[in-house]
């Protein structure tokens, strides 16, 4: 008895070879249609756990907040302007 896979399996790869040559189109046509009941039973919610009772939907949120700085600046009181430095009339000695 030889156990080398490749002579092992060589029945299952020519029938496999045989159905693909005599029906190959129509199993093409069923996976395809197959495959597109798939997907749709997938975006529909098929994968998900089915819960039973009471369940609820909890989504998830960022939510951005301003919030004022710890610290402000000091107020602005007022502001001491001396005449003598800064005066609008302008003498200049002639000569």
């Amino acid at each position: 008895m030889n156990l080398n896979p490749a002579e092992l399996l060589n029945p299952i790869f020519n029938a496999l070879d045989a159905l693909i040559e005599n029906n190959g189109v129509y199993l093409y046509l069923v996976f395809v249609w197959l495959a597109l009941l798939a997907i749709t039973w997938i975006f529909s919610g098929g994968l998900r756990k089915r819960v039973k009772g009471n369940s609820t939907t909890i989504i998830p949120a960022i939510i951005f907040t301003m919030q004022p700085p710890t610290q402000s600046p000091p107020p602005i009181t007022g502001i001491e302007i001396d005449p003598a430095r800064n005066s609008d009339d302008e003498t200049m000695d002639e000569p």
